[in-house]
């Protein structure tokens, strides 16, 4: 890490695991947890969702809390996680099951005691899988939007499906349309004073794709891509109390050339000014964020660490000093290109 502005760690020093990947956060009346997915490798029936809670004391050692497991049939490996508390409501675990990214299917969990303990697995209908990657959004009218994807044969496809139960269950919805061969997935959402709603994510293409929405999240514009890069891998963001959004993502354009970790910050979502970068010594893979603000105004970000560790930073959004995002080269200059094969 090398921002004057952050401060950060790992979540554990020894696991019993040895890849981890896919970060979830979230902030509870006891603390901030944080959960990933952990076994041999990615795809593997052995990968668990694992959860930490940070303590005074730091972070917890990782314990499993769901798994790929099918009544009287094979164990899967379990895929990206998300963790969501609507108001008022329980805590919710979300992740996948199945062999694969085009064959998985969503399940979910729920806490009473703020992820001391969890109730059975539950499966969610077929074609929902819930949020794919990055946490749900809930609206003022208690709606809550799930920023979720498909990726199949047939493409990667965007959709939005709404819960007017408090994320318990779903109400399917229709893929956001996009140009022939562009493939979209693991969107983010941002909410802006005006009543709209932002989707930002990750695309084949070397950018990061966009859609809008002015109903809510009941119809979305086609998707678009904007000037920022993306090297085909996930990325989060969030809209702060005062309004602004912060973007964590990967300045590379290059296909799963993981790093720079970059954060970004915007006032309305179109133009995005460089706030810090959380790393960027080559060659490691420095990926898939998930970044949330706590009730007492700092910024929380959790990310994959070279698949060996997750790492925890904090940033204060008022000290960051923005400039012009023009000035970032993606991959920097000098450094050896890194491709990452081997996972989603």
């Amino acid at each position: 890490m090398i921002s004057n502005v952050t401060s950060g760690e790992f979540l554990f020093t020894t696991a019993p695991f040895k890849s981890c990947h896919a970060a979830t956060l979230v902030e509870t009346d006891s603390g901030l947890l944080c959960a990933y997915f952990g076994g041999t490798r990615e795809g593997q029936p052995d990968v668990r969702i694992w959860l930490s809670q940070m303590t005074p004391g730091g972070w917890t050692d990782p314990s499993p809390i769901a798994d790929g497991q099918t009544p009287g049939g094979p164990t899967h490996p379990a895929w990206n996680p998300v963790l969501f508390r609507p108001r008022p409501g329980r805590l919710i675990l979300y992740y996948k099951v199945g062999p694969s990214p085009s064959k998985w299917w969503g399940v979910c969990k729920t806490s009473d005691d703020d992820g001391g303990t969890w109730s059975d697995p539950r499966r969610m209908p077929d074609g929902i899988v819930g949020p794919a990657k990055n946490k749900p959004v809930q609206l003022s009218d208690g709606d809550v939007i799930a920023p979720s994807s498909i990726e199949s044969a047939d493409g990667w496809r965007v959709c939005f499906p709404r819960s007017t139960d408090g994320g318990l269950t779903w109400q399917p919805a229709d893929p956001v349309e996009q140009d022939p061969g562009l493939k979209a997935t693991q969107p983010t959402i941002l909410t802006h004073r005006s009543g709209a709603l932002q989707a930002l994510g990750r695309t084949t293409a070397g950018r990061i794709f966009e859609t809008w929405s002015r109903d809510s999240g009941k119809t979305w514009s086609k998707i678009a891509l904007t000037n920022l890069p993306n090297c085909n891998s996930g990325i989060d963001a969030v809209t702060l109390h005062d309004g602004r959004h912060v973007l964590v993502y990967n300045h590379s354009n290059l296909e799963k050339v993981r790093y720079p970790l970059n954060v970004a910050v915007s006032q309305d979502g179109k133009t995005w000014f460089a706030g810090t970068v959380l790393e960027d010594a080559p060659p490691g893979q420095y990926s898939y964020p998930a970044v949330i603000q706590s009730a007492d105004g700092i910024v929380h970000i959790a990310y994959t660490w070279k698949r060996r560790n997750i790492r925890h930073a904090t940033l204060d959004p008022a000290a960051l000093e923005l400039r012009p995002i023009e000035t970032f080269v993606c991959p920097p200059p000098g450094s050896p290109t890194h491709r990452v094969d081997e996972e989603q």
